[in-house]
């Protein structure tokens, strides 16, 4: 494989890795095996720490693909935990609301999720990338300070009721690109009238690459090391 003139790589990120990790790990390991100072390499589209799954990650020349990458499908399978929000919607911040939620039903979860599927306004996580005043959004927020972050139109081509244990529900989500899932567990709690925040993602499709095709990040040295003697 020639890194240098480009390739693209299917890796299954880690839980509690950072994108920037999994990029940088690899990036260091190759340049380390070439011989190299620098080395583009650049991923499609970024994954939050408590995530994992399918990230494709372009070398080289390669990496004018990633915009193309990007604008592919993503297919998600997200647990949420029904009654309770969290400031970031998800395990990085404590909870900070506890709702009722014994009305909440298996039918009731399977209908609402109904009224996702299609185009949505979706208003961007405060912990999040989202640029406010030439800032990110999630440095506003952990400084305590509140924000104000526009909806943004998106595509949800399906979502699908995959387990009812409750309090907790797992959903399979095919949508498009900028959607946050963590802000549509929130938006699914509220159309219950209760509150959800997400306890485990992991991205299984971007466009037609899964998670089958992909390496593990622990297996990114020995994978460079089998590739470049």
């Amino acid at each position: 494989m020639d890194f240098i003139s480009g390739e693209i790589l299917y890796i299954n990120k880690p839980l509690n890795w950072t994108s920037f990790t999994l990029v940088r790990k690899l990036r260091n390991k190759l340049c380390g095996k070439l011989g190299v100072h620098k080395l583009k390499v650049g991923h499609a589209g970024t994954l939050d720490p408590l995530a994992t799954g399918v990230m494709i990650v372009c070398t080289g020349k390669k990496t004018k693909l990633i915009e193309t990458f990007q604008y592919q499908t993503k297919e998600y399978i997200a647990t949420i935990k029904l009654g309770e929000t969290t400031p970031s919607f998800d395990l990085e911040t404590a909870i900070d609301g506890v709702y009722p939620a014994g009305h909440i039903t298996k039918e009731l979860t399977e209908e609402k999720l109904k009224e996702f599927v299609g185009e949505i306004q979706q208003v961007p996580p405060t912990y999040s990338a989202c640029k406010v005043d030439g800032k990110r959004a999630y440095e506003f927020a952990r400084e305590g300070r509140d924000v104000e972050l526009k909806p943004k139109l998106l595509v949800i081509d399906e979502i699908e009721l995959l387990d009812y244990s409750f309090p907790l529900i797992k959903v399979r989500v095919v949508c498009s690109k900028g959607t946050y899932i963590r802000a549509l567990a929130r938006d699914i709690g509220i159309a219950l009238d209760s509150g959800a925040h997400l306890t485990a993602l992991e991205r299984t499709r971007i466009g037609e690459v899964t998670l089958d095709q992909c390496i593990s990040g622990e297996q990114i040295e020995e994978f460079v090391d089998a590739l470049i003697d």
